[in-house]
C-alpha cells in the first residue's frame, strides 16, 4: 500500500473516532465477473468500502467519499478521494470548494455535455456512472433567481481521462499494423498554472412546461489525441498530446401526453481527428457535433427509454479515420416485481454504422433492507467498431451490496 494511502486511512479513522457529529453512510460490495469464452476465466474480483462522511454546521459543510478498492486479481489495496469538497451557502448563492463531480445534461449512458469531470475508462464503460467520473478540484459557484440557476466553474489544474493499459482487455483495437508501429508516447502534460485551467457556464431553468440548461465551456480535451508520423526507417510513430477544446452545448426535457421527451447536444470547436493513413501533420482539426433525442414513458407498467445519437464531423475529409457520422441508438427496459423488490432491467446499445451491440440485462433482488443481490451480464455484438471491438469480453456477474 502506498504511504499516502496508508496516512489518508489513519486521518480518516482519527475523525470518525473523534467527531461524533459525522454522519456516516455508505456501502460494501462484492463484485465477482466471469468471461464466458475463456473457461470462465475471471475478468472482475473486487471488494469495494465506499464511505461517505457528511458534517455541517451553520452555514458550512463538509463531505467527504474516501473509496477502499481491494482487488484480488492482483491483491492490490488501493484507497482514493473520489470527492472531498466543502460548500458554503449564502442567502441567494452558494459555493462548493475542492475535489467533486461535475454532473451536467439530460442523457443516459452517454456522455454529451457531462464533460466537465474527467472519466475512468479502464474497464471500458461497464462501471456505474458515478465511479466512471472522477473528482476534479475545482470552484463551483451556484446563482439562484427563481426557477433559474447560474452556474459556473473553475478548474485550475487539469486531469485526464484514465485510459485502460495496453494489457489490459478493454485496451481498444490499433487500427494500424503492428509491426510497423513504434511505440513512443509521449503523453505530453498540461502544465500546473492559471494559464493552463478551464473554466464553463451554464444557466439551467426549471419549470412547468420545460426543464433546460445552456453551457459555454473553455477546456482540455480529457482525452488525448493520437498523433501519427511515418519515419524514415519505415516505421511509425505515435505520440498523444492534449489540446485545447472550446464547447457550447444545450439540453433539454419536456413532459408530452405523459411522456418525456429528452435533447441535448453539443458544438465542439476545432477537435483534433486521428488521419486514416499516415500523414505528415498526423492529425486533422474539425468542428464537431455531438447530440441525442430520448424519449422515456411508462408502457403497461414497465418503464422504457429511446435515445437516438449521433456524431457529426464538420467539413469532413475521406482521410480522416472517424466516420463523417457516427450513429448509436440505446434501448432501456425496466420492471419492478414484488412490491419493488425485485427489478428487472435491459440496457442496451446499438452502434448503427458497423451494427455492433452491448447488451446489458440485470436482475436485482433486495434481500433486506439495504441489502441487494445483483445478477448481470454484459454481451458484446459485432467484429468492429465500440463495442464489437471486445466480442472475447462476454461476461456474467454477481454483486452482493449493502448500503448503510
Amino acid at each position: 500500500m502506498k504511504r499516502k494511502n496508508i496516512i489518508l486511512f489513519l486521518l480518516l479513522m482519527a475523525t470518525m473516532t473523534l467527531n461524533t457529529q459525522i454522519i456516516h453512510h455508505g456501502f460494501v460490495r462484492t463484485y465477482l465477473g466471469a468471461l464466458t469464452d475463456q473457461d470462465g476465466e475471471y475478468s472482475v474480483l473486487k471488494n469495494t468500502f465506499d464511505w461517505r462522511l457528511d458534517y455541517g454546521k451553520g452555514d458550512v459543510a463538509l463531505y467527504v467519499n474516501p473509496v477502499f478498492d481491494y482487488n484480488a486479481m492482483n491483491d492490490y489495496l488501493d484507497i482514493s478521494l473520489r470527492q472531498a469538497y466543502m460548500d458554503i451557502y449564502f442567502d441567494n448563492f452558494d459555493l462548493r470548494i475542492g475535489k467533486q463531480q461535475i454532473i451536467w445534461g439530460k442523457a443516459d449512458g452517454v456522455f454529451i455535455t457531462d464533460v466537465i469531470s474527467p472519466r475512468d475508462l479502464s474497464e471500458f464503460i461497464l462501471p456505474e456512472f458515478e465511479e466512471i467520473r472522477i473528482g476534479t478540484n475545482a470552484v463551483k459557484f451556484d446563482y439562484y433567481l427563481g426557477n433559474s440557476t447560474f452556474e459556473a466553474v473553475w478548474i485550475p489544474t487539469f486531469k485526464s481521462t484514465i485510459l485502460p493499459e495496453e494489457t489490459s482487455i478493454w485496451a481498444p483495437e490499433m487500427s494500424y499494423p503492428l509491426l510497423f508501429i513504434d511505440y513512443e508516447y509521449s503523453n505530453i502534460e498540461v502544465e500546473n498554472k492559471f494559464s493552463e485551467s478551464e473554466i464553463a457556464f451554464k444557466y439551467s431553468y426549471l419549470g412547468s412546461v420545460i426543464d433546460f440548461e445552456m453551457m459555454v465551456a473553455y477546456m482540455w480535451d480529457d482525452n488525448p489525441t493520437m498523433h501519427i508520423f511515418a519515419q524514415p526507417d519505415s516505421t511509425i510513430l505515435i505520440t498523444s498530446e492534449h489540446h485545447r477544446l472550446p464547447l457550447a452545448g444545450a439540453s433539454f426535457s419536456k413532459v408530452v401526453g405523459g411522456a418525456v421527451v429528452r435533447g441535448e447536444g453539443a458544438y465542439y470547436f476545432d477537435k483534433r481527428f486521428a488521419p486514416e493513413e499516415f500523414t505528415p501533420n498526423g492529425v486533422k482539426e474539425k468542428d464537431y457535433v455531438h447530440y441525442l433525442i430520448g424519449y422515456d414513458h411508462n408502457w403497461f407498467g414497465m418503464n422504457v427509454s429511446f435515445q437516438f445519437i449521433q456524431e457529426y464531423i464538420l467539413d469532413y475529409e475521406e482521410d480522416i479515420h472517424n466516420n463523417e457520422f457516427s450513429n448509436t441508438m440505446t434501448f432501456l427496459l425496466t420492471e419492478d416485481f414484488l412490491r419493488e423488490t425485485l427489478r428487472l432491467e435491459f440496457f442496451s446499445y446499438y452502434g448503427i454504422n458497423n451494427e455492433d451491440a452491448l447488451l446489458r440485462p440485470k436482475i436485482a433482488y433486495d434481500l433486506a433492507d439495504g441489502f441487494e443481490v445483483q445478477l448481470g451480464a454484459n454481451i458484446f455484438v459485432g467484429d468492429e467498431g465500440n463495442f464489437g471491438q471486445y466480442n472475447d469480453n462476454d461476461m456474467v456477474y454477481v454483486k452482493v451490496r449493502y448500503d448503510f
